[in-house]
């Protein structure tokens, strides 16, 4: 949706209003602006941060003001690209920092799904959640709605409005919510949350006084239905428009709510099919897998980023003259290291890498110079393909616990110590490799057993389970979990980082923020575990041979499918 079909009023509503149909949108505006007015004189949109400390990075969301000087550029030279990014929230912001920062709780909204919301109540419900969405977003954190009366208790519907309004359009419930059904919501609710609920007056005067407590009812009808709705919010009532008839009648049906995008689909090459471990080995969109034979090497190129060139998925067969052992993409270039007899050799799949006096053909290097005269560790081949890195002139290699920098005229030189030590006893993972941290390591994180990092933020642990993480504004995180998991990545929604973990049994994959734990059913129970990106929230598994999913991971949206669904 483009915000040329939407009032002008609602133009900074547009990212909220993407999963609506610009005619919804229109329809709900007096509704949704007055609710929103409403909202704001008995909640501000923030809470008191202190006093202002300069800025803390950058951030997707915030004020016109706060819009870097880049972006006004933008719109005054392309203001279509310009609208494009505003609706699809890829606009930069300078972020302010305080002195004292706010908690970040959630936005937590209790929905009454009885036979007495039906109708012009849940219209109402439909304008308040747009409003909470939106008012979450501008915190920091996630709107979680809760559904009184289910008998799942504790089940929140979650994601981004493309999939939590459908989810709440179908929870419907055949009787009315009890007080009692309320306290049950209530019980798994954190110190910090701030809770809504929405009902009709008939509840709301059930309960003890309480805040936030939104109700709505029918005040004046037409011919075809009820036209106004009083709404009253902690005991300040207002009369407030409904849309018309026909489309308040398709929105409450589901007609008029834009389903989440399925995700595209790439073929995937019948000899690359069951390989070792998809990886993202480098902070391109660029995905590599070995094939069953290990002189094919897999390379998928994601749309968006890094990649403005690339609008579709594509997924490239590159067959080598010997076993990959690593790869990455710099640049436009995708480079390989492939075995060939006694050396390493490279692979470039774009414009050549020049050797010694510029002539194509350097950077192939003696294996013995990597200190592995018996040949290369056995599994090797069965682990993910190692990330290849360019520092300077030279590539960067890690290699049986070392890493090695591989000069153009093929000259090999220690370059030290991984983190998985001289012997190489456990696979090479770069979310643990200390030197591939953009940022200094915090003194607390020196001794820690575990690492991991992603960006400019660092987590660390002593036992695995209990994590202290810090963001590159300094600001620090707890996080912790109970089963029998490794944490295989960390990645970042609206600045909130996730640890993703991988439970040893069964392959369970969940994202750990410090509101909750989310499970990633869509990249569970697969073979091998899935892989993260080092800095994007992108997740990849092979859930089964010839089939390799990618996608959110903190929402766990499929984004691209590469190979058959049946």
């Amino acid at each position: 949706m483009t915000t040329a079909r939407l009032p002008a009023a609602l133009a900074p509503w547009a990212a909220t209003l993407a999963p609506l149909t610009p005619e919804l949108a229109s329809a709900l505006d007096p509704l949704l602006r007055r609710l929103d007015t409403l909202v704001g004189e008995h909640e501000p949109l923030t809470d008191g941060l202190g006093e202002p400390e300069g800025l803390g990075g950058l951030a997707r969301t915030g004020r016109p003001d706060q819009l870097l000087p880049a972006e006004w550029l933008l719109a005054d030279t392309y203001p279509d690209e310009f609208l494009r990014r505003l609706v699809d929230g890829e606009l930069l912001y300078f972020a302010p920092e305080f002195r004292t920062p706010a908690a970040r709780g959630r936005v937590v909204a209790l929905v009454d799904t009885g036979p007495l919301q039906a109708g012009a109540g849940r219209l109402v419900q439909l304008a308040a959640l747009l409003v909470l969405h939106r008012r979450a977003a501008a915190r920091g954190t996630d709107l979680v709605v809760g559904v009184l009366g289910d008998p799942a208790a504790g089940r929140w519907l979650t994601g981004d409005l493309a999939e939590l309004l459908p989810a709440w359009l179908e929870a419907r419930r055949p009787a009315d919510p009890t007080p009692e059904d309320v306290r049950r919501a209530e019980e798994g609710l954190e110190a910090d949350d701030r809770v809504w609920l929405l009902t009709s007056p008939r509840l709301a005067g059930l309960l003890p006084a309480r805040a936030r407590v939104l109700t709505g009812e029918p005040s004046r009808w037409s011919a075809a239905g009820a036209t106004h709705v009083t709404v009253h919010l902690d005991g300040a009532g207002t009369e407030l428009p409904l849309p018309a008839a026909g489309i308040a009648v398709r929105a409450l049906r589901g007609a008029e709510f834009r389903r989440a995008s399925a995700p595209t689909v790439a073929e995937l090459p019948a000899d690359v099919r069951g390989g070792a471990l998809p990886a993202f080995t480098g902070d391109a969109r660029t995905l590599v897998a070995r094939g069953p034979r290990a002189t094919t090497l897999l390379a998928v190129n994601l749309p968006g980023g890094d990649n403005p060139h690339v609008t579709a998925v594509r997924a490239r067969r590159h067959r080598l003259p010997g076993p990959v052992v690593a790869a990455g993409r710099i640049g436009r270039r995708l480079i390989a290291l492939y075995t060939d007899g006694d050396r390493l050799a490279p692979y470039v799949s774009g414009r050549p890498l020049s050797g010694r006096g510029g002539e194509p053909g350097g950077f192939t290097a003696d294996l013995s110079a990597f200190g592995v005269d018996r040949g290369l560790p056995a599994d090797l081949l069965t682990r993910p393909v190692l990330p290849l890195l360019r520092g300077g002139d030279d590539l960067l290699l890690p290699l049986a616990g070392r890493w090695w920098r591989i000069a153009p005229d093929g000259a090999v030189t220690d370059d030290g110590e991984t983190a998985q030590g001289a012997e190489g006893r456990l696979p090479f993972d770069r979310f643990r490799e200390p030197r591939l941290f953009s940022g200094p390591l915090p003194p607390e994180a020196a001794g820690a057993r575990h690492l991991v990092h992603s960006g400019a933020t660092v987590g660390w642990s002593q036992d695995g389970r209990t994590w202290q993480l810090r963001t590159g504004t300094g600001t620090p995180t707890g996080l912790s979990f109970r089963e029998n998991a490794d944490v295989i990545g960390l990645v970042h929604h609206g600045g909130t980082p996730s640890l993703i973990t991988c439970t040893r049994a069964g392959r369970l994959v969940r994202a750990v923020r410090a509101d909750g734990v989310r499970t990633l059913s869509r990249f569970s129970g697969g073979p091998t575990p899935p892989a993260v990106h080092p800095s994007l929230p992108l997740i990849a598994a092979e859930t089964r041979p010839g089939r390799i999913v990618i996608g959110d991971a903190h929402t766990g949206r499929i984004h691209h499918l590469i190979g058959s669904d049946d």
